[in-house]
């Protein structure tokens, strides 16, 4: 007979073999070349993380942080999932959330994109929608209420992730421009959402003897975001009322996983220019990319301007975090760019400038 104790752990085996069964199916994301006329002597790579099954770079953070709280004993058979995000991450989270057959929800701002609520609910998810900077607390309260476990990626983020190795994000995009002409970037350029993957990106660096000598990590900050003050200020405390547009990165606070340690340099983006960026991108790569995208893009197009005028040659790498279907009626939708107060022309004509 299999009492209470020994059953759980069954279960427990059973959800780490149905999570490693979903790594096992999956390959690795695309490393793309991109060719640019203006850029002979400096070149573009994007590591294209759309393609994971859920469909953004959140899927290696989602897995991650279902193995940290099942490895911690916080997840069992019949433990309620709960989550504070703008998006992307509740939708890896739910995906996982379904093979394990868990109640998933999500608390996410108010204004978050309908294509991304709809398919966290395609996943079996609820969301529940509050004022952007309630997102926390009520997470909190719901886990509490319902006796479950508050995933917190803001928290967990850079510690349930092993940066040294194990197929993480740096370890796979490494080992991708291992053929390239260029196969130690000059940067590597990431945006902040909860500082995790830059974390990663950074410690991976320093850990890489060949790497660290050669190779500077940039995060990239959009507007309403504390990142960038708080990478000149260290101030922790730091906070602001209002929320990002771009979503899935920028923060109205400074988050326990963002390391600013193991970042070499920032750079403040303007919303109007990250979205010029993935306009202008869906010409070079002939589809849509996430906002997030454009607010690493646009770094990467300052960082190589910088490297030509300067007559250095190299890489710059960055991600596709998302695809660019989720915001069909915000980035790509004329009418809410003009009730934003966006008006996005003059960037897009400096990215085509510089790049033709």
């Amino acid at each position: 007979m299999i009492d209470g104790i020994c059953a759980e752990r069954l279960w427990v085996c059973e959800a780490m073999r149905r999570i490693q069964a979903d790594f096992n199916r999956s390959a690795d994301t695309h490393l793309i070349k991109v060719d640019l006329p203006a850029f002979q002597e400096q070149t573009l790579y994007l590591k294209d993380e759309s393609i994971h099954p859920s469909g953004s770079l959140k899927h290696r953070l989602a897995r991650s942080l279902y193995l940290y709280g099942l490895c911690n004993g916080r997840i069992g058979p019949d433990t309620v999932i709960v989550e504070s995000s703008s998006g992307s991450t509740a939708v890896s989270e739910a995906y996982f959330a379904k093979i394990l057959g868990l109640r998933f929800i999500a608390v996410v701002p108010r204004g978050t994109a309908q294509s991304k609520l709809d398919q966290i609910r395609f996943y079996g998810g609820e969301t529940r929608a509050v004022e952007a900077a309630d997102i926390y607390r009520e997470a909190e309260r719901t886990a509490e209420e319902l006796g479950g476990y508050y995933m917190d990626q803001f928290t967990f983020a850079e510690r349930a992730t092993d940066w040294r190795g194990n197929n993480n994000i740096a370890e796979s995009l490494f080992a991708q421009l291992q053929l390239e002409e260029h196969s130690l970037p000059e940067w590597v350029v990431m945006s902040a959402g909860t500082g995790g993957t830059s974390a990663t990106i950074g410690r991976y660096i320093r850990y890489r003897g060949d790497l660290s000598a050669k190779t500077r990590l940039c995060v990239a900050d959009p507007e309403n975001s504390v990142f960038y003050d708080h990478f000149v200020s260290r101030d922790p405390a730091l906070r602001i009322a209002t929320r990002s547009r771009i979503e899935g990165i920028g923060r109205p606070r400074v988050e326990a996983s963002f390391q600013p340690q193991v970042i070499d340099r920032m750079m403040q983006v303007a919303d109007a220019a990250s979205i010029a960026t993935i306009h202008w991108l869906e010409g070079i790569l002939g589809r849509k990319c996430g906002g997030s995208t454009g607010t690493n893009v646009w770094a990467c197009l300052h960082l190589m301007a910088e490297m030509r005028e300067a007559g250095r040659t190299g890489s710059v790498v960055t991600l596709i975090c998302d695809g660019g279907e989720r915001y069909l009626d915000t980035y790509y939708d004329d009418a809410w760019l003009q009730a934003q107060g966006l008006d996005i022309s003059a960037p897009l004509a400096w990215v085509k400038r510089l790049t033709t």
